[in-house]
């Protein structure tokens, strides 16, 4: 999985780099090396939001695009809030295609050919 870390008017420093493929190292084990993940980080100007770091992750797998945002008082927090939730998305994710991949799998299958062993057993 490829990562792209990105400042909205800020820069970024190797410490949030490095947290950021530790935080996001689960969710690249469970999706295709050809993924892309962008994080793009900012800060709201608006000194009466307490909230004001904001994370922001798309998840671009195939078929498919997959977002999570949070905002919180300190940026580590926000990217640690977007990666848990965006865990959760992927794990739908592959959940809901494992299921479709099952379901055509059954329906191809001819109705005489429960198993391959009752196959062979009947054959004798």
């Amino acid at each position: 999985m490829q990562i792209e870390v990105k400042g909205r008017h800020m820069t970024i420093s190797d410490d949030i780099r490095d947290h950021v493929e530790k935080r996001f190292a689960k969710v690249g084990k469970q999706v295709s090396e050809l993924a892309t993940l962008e994080v793009e980080l900012w800060e709201h100007q608006n000194p009466s939001n307490p909230d004001s770091h904001v994370a922001e992750v798309t998840l671009r797998v195939k078929g498919t695009t997959l977002r999570a945002s949070d905002s919180s008082r300190d940026m580590v927090h926000s990217i640690n809030l977007c990666a848990d939730e965006l865990a959760i998305q992927v794990k739908r994710h592959r959940d809901k295609r494992r299921k479709r991949r099952e379901s055509r799998a059954a329906a191809l299958q001819p109705p005489g050919m429960a198993s391959s062993s009752e196959g062979v057993s009947a054959a004798l």
